[in-house]
């Protein structure tokens, strides 16, 4: 039964919508408790990562059915608690202002990089390890699945800088109350037609990996990738499409206790 690309479509679209809960819930539980609990989160969540990293290694070698599954929350354990660690304002970047206002365009680009610097040359780091370590092994789903959610990561945020529609701030944690004010509102951007086609080609050619498989890992992991990619391109479109996305998590989430919503500047006012 795991071996059906549908339990492994379904397994991917659970373990994306409960770990993205879970991570919202601990960096607004950590919100709520202060500075120091925000760290105590991090650290008391280093098991994670450490297992990422185990069960990333252990799988290398490993074609198996249960060999991609591991392979594949392997990599999601790495990815999130990097994301924690940036969301509680750990591992972020060395600016922590709000967006200056009349500033060149260069300048305004090389202040937003600063705002998550460390975090996303972190996320390159483990990348560039993992290729190393999974390049010519017979299990690189997990490899596959670190730069899916990497390169989807650097489409949205180029996205957010350039304009958008909708930018949904109501779970942007308390140290990056700043973050907001490098976005732009826009109708649209000459990045996101590139960005939608680009992750459509994606989806495409995995679900043709996926069709030509003759092995039941290759089946659970391209299913696996095709839906995970499918997930990041409606993400991308619910930043020009009104809608309530934040519904999904919203329920689970205590009250924020002060909602500093940073004013965004709009496209007009460049």
């Amino acid at each position: 039964m795991l071996a059906s690309p549908w339990i492994a479509a379904l397994a991917a679209l659970f373990v994306w919508w409960f770990s993205t809960g879970a991570i919202l819930l601990a960096v607004r539980k950590a919100d709520r408790a202060g500075p120091h609990a925000r760290l105590w989160v991090c650290l008391m969540n280093l098991p994670f990562l450490v297992l990422g990293a185990a069960g990333f290694v252990d799988t290398l070698n490993n074609g198996t059915v249960a060999g991609t599954y591991v392979a594949f929350l392997s990599a999601l354990a790495l990815w999130g608690w990097i994301e924690l660690a940036f969301l509680t304002g750990t591992i972020t970047g060395p600016v922590t202002s709000d967006a200056r206002h009349g500033v060149p365009e260069w300048e305004r680009f090389i202040r937003a990089w600063g705002t998550i610097a460390y975090h996303e040359m972190l996320l390159v780091a483990v990348l560039l390890a993992m290729i190393g370590l999974s390049w010519g092994t017979d299990n690189q789903f997990g490899t596959w699945t670190f730069a899916l959610l990497f390169v989807a990561r650097i489409s949205a945020k180029l996205n957010l800088y350039l304009g958008v529609r909708k930018i949904n701030v109501e779970f942007i944690p308390e140290p990056l109350n700043h973050l907001p004010s490098h976005f732009r509102h826009a109708r649209m951007n000459w990045l996101f037609p590139i960005s939608i086609t680009g992750l459509s080609f994606a989806v495409a050619c995995w679900l043709e990996r996926l069709w030509a498989a003759e092995t039941g890992a290759d089946v659970v992991g391209f299913a696996l990738l095709s839906a995970l990619t499918a997930l990041a391109l409606l993400e991308h479109w619910f930043m020009v499409l009104p809608l309530p996305d934040e519904k999904l998590w919203r329920w689970m989430l205590p009250d924020r206790e002060a909602a500093n919503q940073a004013a965004l500047p709009s496209e007009e006012a460049r």
